[in-house]
């Protein structure tokens, strides 16, 4: 597996939208029940207030496809023999287009964060740059309702839960190996120890999507993985096909990096 951790690929501004979407994420997570057990909590309280909190906010395939919330019902955990059921919901409001918005900001654990956050920090920064911030935002939020409708397709009969950054930041990694395929990825290959390696984006990023294909296809870890790789391989190729006509055209002038040509961030 190959692990980006530095692109050598400097930037003419700050990406502010690419440094304000991560920390809506952080934020989002920390305020969230995923991240928060209270005192005095059992496993099984802890685990219906996160039900409840994913049934409201995330986006579920079912619902989407439809713009019709589901009827809330009460879920019944079970661990091995033991029943555990929950307390009835308290009753909200959903419109499901809008849950897909609520869902990019939303996270599964501290691992499904931090991995989504790396990524759009190493590579959003420069996409930010040529798309310029405004069409940048769009860019993004555009690319996480095309990769939840198009993994709905896939899961049309789903009320699973779908939630996370990936299929908007697999946008990102799609404009950004279309823009900038050769410029240098500092990665960790991590087989059985990491070893610091320096590969063309087009590398790190193309087998990363070929990964994600072949799990979407059912291939490897895949199956029962509870990962919507179909998210991340609609996200990667609608973010491509976004930003095609831009891959031939120069920087603006009067707008390159300040700090000559062999910078680094």
């Amino acid at each position: 597996m190959v692990l980006p951790v530095h692109d050598v690929n400097p930037t003419r501004r700050t990406p502010v939208v690419t440094y304000l979407l991560i920390a809506v994420n952080v934020v989002a997570f920390l305020i969230s029940p995923v991240s928060r057990h209270l005192v005095g909590d059992s496993q099984q309280a802890s685990a219906c207030r996160q039900i409840e909190f994913f049934d409201k906010y995330a986006a579920e395939p079912k619902e989407v496809l439809s713009n019709h919330a589901q009827p809330q019902r009460r879920v019944v955990l079970t661990n091995g023999e033991e029943r555990f059921a929950c307390p009835a919901p308290r009753p909200f409001h959903k419109t499901p287009f809008l849950s897909v918005l609520t869902a990019m900001f939303l996270h599964g654990g501290w691992l499904h964060l931090l991995g989504n956050m790396l990524f759009l920090y190493v590579f959003g920064n420069n996409v930010e740059d040529r798309l310029g911030r405004l069409r940048y935002l769009l860019f993004y939020v555009f690319c996480g309702y095309a990769a939840t409708y198009g993994f709905s397709l896939f899961q049309s009969s789903s009320t699973e839960a779908l939630v996370g950054a990936s299929g908007a930041i697999a946008g990102v990694l799609g404009a950004y190996i279309v823009l900038f395929p050769r410029a240098k990825v500092w990665s960790l290959l991590t087989f059985f120890f990491f070893l610091p390696v320096r590969l063309p984006a087009w590398l790190v990023l193309g087998s990363w999507f070929v990964l994600q294909y072949l799990y979407f296809r059912g291939a490897g870890l895949a199956q029962g993985s509870g990962v919507a790789y179909g998210a991340h391989v609609v996200g990667f190729l609608v973010g491509a096909a976004l930003v095609w006509r831009l891959r031939n055209t120069a920087q603006p002038r009067g707008l390159q990096p300040r700090w000559g040509p062999y910078a680094r961030r």
